[in-house]
């Protein structure tokens, strides 16, 4: 007769690591593990169909991993049975296998934090949460960091963080005498653009992974995007391998180009580990290990290790202490007020701004894009706009297969919306098509001219860049890290003003009905 069940392990899509802390002490005798693949959770936004393959192929294979140890695993495949949600699928499972208790991580999501332990509670098992091991700092470790402040900034965070961990660290002083290089960071490719990139690492489908998109394709279709050319790390040795290709031969020169855009090029120097850290499939310390060794081997410069320590001990640590500091209210930030809705072309990429529609539709069709193409294009243009902030976050978390809420909102919300009014970053990042001209060659192929802001040909990124800072001047033209971009704005002739004004108003008006006949299905 078989042994009672006594520990349920709930494995979740973004927590694939197999050194997780819920598995110390695991027995394969009376233990077992619980997943589930469910289609809610791919229709609770309009996922692109390259973030649910993402999803999909690596928790499967992960279940291959668990049960080649030896290990039950009691996996949901999504055409298996017809739970709507993850709590539906929990329900059933613990009603039919009746564990002594469920051990767990935190979700990576605020809802289902709430939802999976009250699931358990009304089946009357008790649920486990164990201390995750997977970051640097605990969420209660970061609430104490932030207690008495009013405004949370990452560059104060990340030099405690560095200075308790001795990341790039000598003698109580940070490597290269500085803590930030982000001086030496903004390089950007002259007219004869990058030249010859080194790829990365390619990991083309297997069987089950074909089978994976087969599946996607015929569930989700009418999703956005496409998984033409899918070949993201999906496991264990192909995250290491990718890490290991990224150090070797992009990392050198990742920091000087980190800012720069090309069109067609959605790699350049980027790491493309992001998912694979967001999935687990990787940690962040050796992640930051690796980068800072090839410092120490003198194969990378301090601005380039830098520069990417920050992105990950740095900003990544930060976002998710501000998460969990601040849901849910978080959520329902708008503290300018916006209240357009997301024009539809962010779901086709159906535009004639070349710089949105190469990132756009890089984005349906990839599931990815850099940093600045999601902080300096699209996110960008949505503020100007004045696009809800909720329906910017939705649009992120459904686009990249990098997203989980947990990362994704606060830097929607927070960096990119400045919907937070100021707790994570001091001013919002704003600039005018001059700043896409400067850092890319987007313009050159362009209808729209980044130096008008008025008349047919005006850049709607110029146009309602000048909008912008005349709708925000009573909350903006005094802050002392604000105030010369404000002061610029009393150079405008009141009929400038008033032909910028007008032109925005246009813009509006065509993209709020545009925004009617190109939107997401319901979830």
């Amino acid at each position: 007769m078989a042994e009672p069940l006594r520990n349920l392990v709930l494995v979740l899509g973004d927590q694939l690591d197999a050194d997780s802390a819920a598995f110390d002490g695991f027995e394969p005798a009376c233990d077992a593990v619980w997943m589930a693949e469910v289609a809610g959770e791919a229709g609770r936004v309009w996922s692109t169909q390259a973030r649910i393959a993402v999803f999909l192929a690596a928790m499967r294979r992960f279940r291959d991993a668990l049960r080649a140890r030896g290990w039950t695993v009691h996996y949901r495949a999504l055409d298996g049975h017809e739970a709507p949600t993850l709590e539906a699928a929990l329900a059933d499972d613990l009603a039919r296998l009746r564990p002594a208790r469920v051990l767990a991580l935190r979700p990576g999501e605020w809802r289902l934090a709430q939802s999976l332990p009250a699931v358990c509670a009304s089946a009357g098992v008790p649920w486990s949460e164990r201390p995750d091991r997977h970051f640097y700092c605990d969420p209660g470790d970061f609430a104490g960091w932030a207690r008495g402040r009013r405004e949370y900034r990452m560059e104060y965070f990340y030099r405690w963080l560095r200075r308790r961990e001795g990341v790039l660290m000598e003698g109580g002083q940070p490597v290269g005498g500085r803590w930030n290089f982000d001086a030496d960071n903004r390089g950007r490719f002259d007219r004869r653009g990058p030249g010859l990139l080194p790829a990365p690492r390619a990991f083309p489908p297997d069987a089950g992974t074909r089978e994976v998109l087969a599946l996607v394709a015929r569930r989700f279709g009418d999703h956005p995007g496409g998984l033409g050319g899918f070949d993201w790390p999906l496991d264990r040795t192909q995250a290491l391998a990718a890490l290991d290709d990224f150090v070797a031969h992009r990392l050198p020169l990742f920091g000087r180009y980190q800012d720069a855009m090309w069109e067609g090029e959605p790699w350049l120097y980027h790491s493309r580990l992001s998912a694979a850290l967001n999935l687990r499939l990787l940690g962040p310390r050796e992640v930051v290990d690796a980068a800072v060794a090839a410092h120490e081997r003198g194969d990378a410069p301090i601005e380039a290790v830098e520069g990417f320590v920050r992105q990950v001990l740095g900003w990544r640590e930060f976002v998710r202490g501000m998460y969990w500091l601040r849901m849910p209210a978080f959520l329902d930030d708008n503290a300018l007020g916006a209240d357009q809705p997301l024009p539809g072309f962010f779901w086709t990429a159906d535009t004639d701004m070349a710089c949105l529609r190469d990132a756009l539709g890089q984005s349906l069709r990839l599931g990815y894009a850099h940093h600045i193409q999601r902080l300096m294009v699209i996110g960008l243009f949505a503020q100007l706009l004045g696009v809800r902030p909720r329906e910017v976050h939705e649009w992120f978390l459904a686009a990249y297969v990098d997203a989980v809420e947990w990362v994704e909102l606060p830097n929607v919300l927070g960096m990119s919306q400045f919907a937070d009014g100021g707790r994570m970053v001091s001013k919002p990042y704003v600039a005018s098509g001059r700043y896409i001209e400067r850092m890319s060659n987007h313009c050159a192929g362009c209808r729209f001219r980044p130096g008008e802001a008025a008349g047919e040909a005006a850049c709607p990124f110029t146009t309602l860049y000048w909008d912008f800072l005349d709708r925000h001047a009573a909350r903006f033209a005094s802050h002392p890290r604000t105030a010369l971009q404000w002061k610029h704005l009393a150079g405008k002739s009141a009929a400038e003003m008033d032909a910028i004004r007008a032109r925005a108003a246009s813009l509006r008006a065509a993209l709020a009905a545009d925004s009617r006949h190109s939107h997401p299905p319901a979830a």
